[in-house]
């Protein structure tokens, strides 16, 4: 795939990359609650549902039939490690919009997860460009650790909120916390703000 076809997340042009109370590192801790679920692929689905015209189901062969796009971005983990130039494959949460009819109410989502995980995000934050439910990482498949099946990644916010083993998205008509939020972390996460916490 050509450079211009991948989309650039803009963290990447900053000319300082790294947020502040930020450590780089090359390699790619997998940090999450409790163990890795180990999830059927013949079994998986993918659920978009909540305020949408008609709820929406596909499997693993018919979402990743779906359009694909490449996204170069960084990381950046709550905990204090940013990962630079990391690509994304899969489908752009963009896409989501041409598979149901979203209702006028709806201004956030609520992304599910394996094992009852969630997290949160307004619209603005999601349908950004550069928003992907990644299937692949720097070229690989993802490993069950890294989320595998399928991981949001949301490249401007802290990392918990790319959420792993992603199963689902709920359309809501109010921002409500997702699992992480509800134990104390910031409802947004901007890392160049440091809103890590919320109180």
């Amino acid at each position: 795939m050509k450079d211009e076809e991948v989309i650039k997340s803009p963290d990447t042009e900053r000319e300082d990359r790294v947020p502040p109370g930020q450590k780089l590192t090359e390699k790619w801790p997998a940090l999450h609650e409790g163990s890795v679920p180990d999830i059927d692929i013949s079994k998986w689905q993918f659920t978009i549902f909540g305020l949408v015209e008609k709820e929406r189901k596909l499997n693993y062969q018919e979402f990743t039939a779906l359009p694909q796009v490449k996204v170069s971005s960084d990381i950046h983990c709550v905990t204090g490690w940013s990962k630079l130039d990391n690509l994304w494959e899969g489908v752009s949460a963009s896409q989501i919009k041409q598979l149901v009819g979203i209702l006028p109410d709806a201004g956030f989502v609520m992304v599910h997860s394996e094992g009852g995980f969630t997290t949160n995000l307004s619209f603005s934050d999601f349908f950004q460009p550069d928003v992907i439910f990644a299937t692949k990482h720097n070229g690989a498949p993802l490993t069950p650790a890294h989320g595998y099946p399928l991981r949001l990644v949301v490249p401007r916010l802290y990392f918990w909120k790319s959420a792993k083993w992603v199963n689902g998205v709920e359309f809501i008509d109010e921002d409500k916390p997702g699992f992480w939020e509800s134990y104390g972390y910031h409802n947004r996460g901007d890392p160049w703000k440091e809103e890590r916490y919320s109180r």
